[in-house]
């Protein structure tokens, strides 16, 4: 059983199609464990068990009688829910939809799944509209990190992320508005990526010209995100289209870069950050880091530290995801203020502090950034840095309350101090993977951050993949599960 859970999402398939293994003896294992570890973990707010059984039935009568079969077919997957699927209630972490309708339709990512063959049988948890950095909330209680119960799984992404490292389903889609599918997966133990903006469609962003938000893979090996991406990325159809304009102008992926076309790395430049906002970073990840550079040194890999001054705009990217919250929940604030998370309405109370001249200082500044970045990716063909400053913070962190003054200026623990290396690349768009690198002291593990080029995912993967190689922190499950 133990060995099914956590087979690959691609052996799976490949066994499906070969009539090596039953759908639905497939499903039902994945359906006993969520029954076992839901209780522990807290990673589902809905399962949808009776609509999964008659695909999975669906899906092997497919393959019983010769028909295609889509490259996901047969493969249990999970859904955060911040995104529709269809028969089941988008709740958005949140009590504001505790009475919400079943959706009439998937979104477009959801969509491209089933059509993949995908079974999807629950939406995973995520704090109210994918707030912060840890997954709790007064929907629905605490998500627990299955690798150690007493911290967070991360946010906000974070049912994802506890899904799949406990074998709950092999794959997980998640999405990210300030480092929510990288977070979650550096705490987890597991792969994940954020693509190209407008890579893959997210035609449920109000702001589609400043959209910052992503959907993307989360799965235990980069083969299997590599997979899950291919099923996902291109233009949206012709319907949505009008609704996301980034996917309207999303051009093929780039090749692989030369220095990652032949045996070894050689001539491939990287350049590695140990700091982006965040002022330290923990001794183990940091020699975590510094391991996993030089496996790739030790490949012919040119490795290099930037030391360029770059203006990570903590501060302006803080008030560019404040006031959006402010703007965007202030109509729900008479009837369900008092139901709303804390952090929720923190945040809304910061956003609406800012001016109206701050707000487009701060997208200036996210044009700055962008182009600092793309500077340091004419010299480098990738940029390498932790995916986070430390393993997983405790479950019960305050995110409410952790605002600190540093030289004069307020900032969050978590935004400047944990997950500082993941919100510059949504502002900036560029694609970014983080990888398992390590384990800390206290067992838990963390991740190496890999950006790239616009539609360079092929180069972040294919790096991805030559590290969990060298360093096979996939082999490794949480404590209990195998």
């Amino acid at each position: 059983m133990s060995d099914l859970l956590f087979l690959p999402a691609h052996r799976a398939a490949a066994l499906i199609r070969t009539k090596r293994l039953s759908p639905v003896e497939y499903l039902d294992a994945v359906l006993a464990a969520v029954e076992r570890q839901q209780p522990r973990l807290n990673c589902f707010v809905t399962v949808m068990a009776e609509e999964a059984r008659k695909a999975a039935k669906a899906a092997e009568a497919a393959v019983m009688a010769g028909l295609p079969l889509g490259p996901l077919h047969g493969i249990p997957i999970g859904v955060k829910d911040l995104l529709d699927v269809q028969g089941a209630s988008t709740r958005m972490g949140s009590r504001i939809f505790d009475d919400a309708a079943p959706a009439k339709g998937d979104a477009v990512p959801v969509a491209r799944l089933r059509a993949a063959g995908a079974i999807l049988f629950g939406k995973t948890t995520t704090p109210e509209y994918g707030v912060k950095g840890l997954t709790d909330g007064p929907a629905f209680g605490i998500t627990r990190n299955p690798w150690n119960l007493e911290r967070t799984a991360g946010g906000s992404s974070g049912g994802s992320a506890a899904a799949v490292a406990a074998g709950l389903g092999p794959m997980a889609l998640g999405t990210d508005g300030a480092g929510s599918i990288r977070g979650p997966a550096a705490c987890c133990g597991l792969v994940g990526l954020k693509p190209t903006l407008g890579a893959i469609p997210l035609e449920g962003a109000r702001d589609g010209f400043g959209n910052n938000s992503y959907s993307g893979p989360m799965t235990r090996t980069v083969t299997d995100a590599a997979l899950m991406y291919r099923v996902l990325r291109g233009p949206a159809e012709a319907d949505v289209l009008s609704r996301d304009p980034w996917s309207a102008g999303a051009g093929p992926d780039l090749p692989l870069s030369p220095g990652l076309t032949g045996g070894d790395l050689g001539g491939l430049r990287i350049g590695y950050l140990m700091r982006c906002a965040n002022p330290r970073t923990s001794v183990e990840v940091e020699a975590g880091t510094r391991a996993a550079l030089a496996a790739y040194a030790d490949l012919g890999a040119e490795v290099e530290e930037i030391t360029d001054a770059i203006d990570w705009i903590e501060l302006e990217g803080r008030i560019l995801y404040q006031a959006n919250f402010t703007v965007l929940l202030a109509a729900q604030l008479p009837r369900f203020q008092n139901v709303m998370d804390p952090v929720t309405l923190e945040f809304m109370r910061r956003g609406e502090g800012f001016t109206l001249a701050q707000f487009r200082e701060a997208q200036f500044a996210r044009t700055r950034l962008f182009r600092q970045i793309q500077a340091l990716l004419e010299r480098y063909d990738v940029l390498m840095m932790p995916t986070m400053s430390r393993t997983a913070l405790p479950a019960v962190f305050d995110a409410a309350n952790e605002e600190v003054e540093v030289d004069g200026v307020k900032c969050g623990i978590t935004r400047q101090g944990w997950t500082s290396p993941q919100y510059p690349f949504n502002l900036t768009g560029h694609p970014a993977l983080t990888v398992p690198s390590g384990f800390g002291a206290d067992g838990l593990p963390f991740g190496l951050q890999i950006v790239g080029r616009w539609r360079a995912e092929a180069d972040v993967l294919r790096l991805g993949a030559i590290l969990e190689q060298a360093r096979p922190w996939a082999q490794h499950r949480p404590p209990g599960l195998g």
